[in-house]
């Protein structure tokens, strides 16, 4: 039984190393505010969401004061809004953002998740109209974030998706430029998305999933990086076993957050989400995990196979801590959110083609990567498709958040702030991939997806 006294020996990570609960997310299904009529639909997806979230904000608030536990944010994932808003007779989806950025600062969350289209195989006229309706749905709401999922193992790469999607990232940061493009930072192309991640900006809350339900995600690399300095010079197999046990102890304690709120809240506990989630904080990174390996500066050869260990003890750590481990749990390498993935960008160790072979051990994918203004929607394209053909071929859940920089090129810098932070302008290869992605059609899955 899971008690107080069991997070006791977490003060010290807690008070010097950022520990802290990243986010408590409410996954909610609206699949019951379908609507013919658009306007009663949204008056549907206000009432619902402020009723079911109503104490939301307020039990995290208690969880932390009483048991001295960060909570970071308290969040909200929603039906793909693709399924609810295709029930409504209206060409006009951008009503359905507002309504939920509405519901959002009505219940005082940090952010929604869910505008989102799963169109992997294929496009409904749904499907379309909610993505092309991002851009403007994100410049002119604050809370609400976007995801779209382009590929899985067991459907291919839709590439109409994937070109599609190259125009809509260039048409949100040109609608959001006065933010340096801001919009980006909320929208995600995913390969294998999964039902149950507690992160933004993917959240999204599947038609597998009950009725309600909570998800928590625990994040923890400073807490990593000081166990590995009490291993220095030893062997990798002394490594993985100071991740894991390290990892046992954080998911642990989301384990009690995650049951306390599920209790308080009256509604079903769903995963706890054990992802090595950086901030800008200088000790709150996974960079300077991998350089506490013995890598001079992340990015140089090695990385690779110091993420990959990283990743894989982390989640042995989480599973045996918990049977509910799920979401994305793992290392992730967003570059503008980590301080020392960003000064390794500056300093031109770490590049977008290094950035792509470490996604193929991380847990997520191409990461809050700021690229020039200037980048064709096609390249922005190409980078995709060759994200979703590793999550496609691993069987892994990969992602693409890119950043092009309205009006700046390699050198400068976008600055977002808080969680955020800020992003040096990575180069991007200058060749065209336009004949590429103009193909269109849909790369098919691999064989190993015949397990039927």
């Amino acid at each position: 039984m899971l008690n107080q006294k069991e997070i006791l020996s977490t003060i010290e990570m807690i008070d010097q190393q950022h520990l802290d609960i990243r986010t408590i997310t409410l996954g909610l299904s609206l699949l019951s505010c379908c609507d013919p009529d658009p306007k009663r639909a949204c008056d549907k997806i206000y009432e619902k969401i402020t009723r079911y979230a109503e104490k939301l904000v307020r039990t995290g608030e208690d969880i932390e004061r009483e048991f001295g536990i960060p909570i970071v944010n308290k969040r909200i994932s929603v039906t793909p809004m693709a399924l609810v808003a295709g029930a409504s007779e209206t060409e006009d989806y951008v009503p359905f953002a507002l309504a939920l950025d509405r519901a959002a600062k009505t219940c005082g969350v940090n952010f929604i998740g869910g505008y989102s289209a799963l169109v992997q195989k294929g496009m409904t006229l749904a499907d379309e109209r909610l993505i092309r309706s991002i851009p403007e749905a994100l410049a002119r709401t604050e809370l609400v974030c976007s995801s779209v999922n382009v590929g899985s193992t067991k459907a291919g790469i839709n590439m109409d998706a994937v070109a599609l999607m190259g125009r809509i990232i260039k048409d949100t940061a040109k609608a959001t430029e006065d933010q340096d493009g801001l919009g980006c930072a909320k929208l995600v192309v995913f390969c294998n998305a999964v039902e149950d991640n507690p992160f933004m900006a993917g959240a999204f809350h599947g038609v597998g999933e009950a009725e309600k339900v909570i998800n928590v995600g625990v994040s923890g690399p400073g807490v990593v990086h000081h166990a590995l300095q009490a291993v220095k010079g030893q062997p990798f197999d002394v490594v993985a076993e100071t991740v894991k046990k390290t990892a046992f102890r954080i998911t642990r304690m989301g384990q009690l957050v995650a049951q306390e709120a599920s209790r308080r809240l009256d509604t079903p506990f769903g995963i706890v989400d054990l992802s090595l989630a950086p901030t800008p904080a200088v000790g709150d990174s996974v960079a300077r995990i991998l350089e506490e390996m013995g890598l001079e500066t992340c990015g140089t050869h090695g990385t690779t196979a110091a993420l990959a260990l990283l990743n894989d003890a982390v989640k042995k750590g989480g599973v045996m801590a918990s049977s509910s481990v799920g979401g994305l749990s793992g290392a992730f390498i967003p570059v503008s959110e980590d301080e020392g993935m960003i000064a390794a960008a500056k300093a031109g160790t770490l590049c977008l083609d290094k950035l792509e072979a470490m996604t193929c051990v991380c847990s997520v994918g191409l990461d809050m990567i700021a690229v020039p203004g200037d980048t064709p929607a096609e390249t922005i394209s190409a980078i995709i498709a060759d994200e979703a053909a590793i999550g496609m071929v691993n069987c892994k859940t990969t992602a693409v958040r890119l950043l092009p920089a309205p009006g700046k090129t390699v050198g400068g810098t976008i600055e977002m702030g808080g969680l955020l932070g800020s992003a040096p302008v990575m180069p991007v290869h200058p060749e065209s991939s336009a004949a590429f992605i103009a193909r269109g059609g849909r790369i098919p899955a691999p064989l190993h997806s015949l397990k039927n």
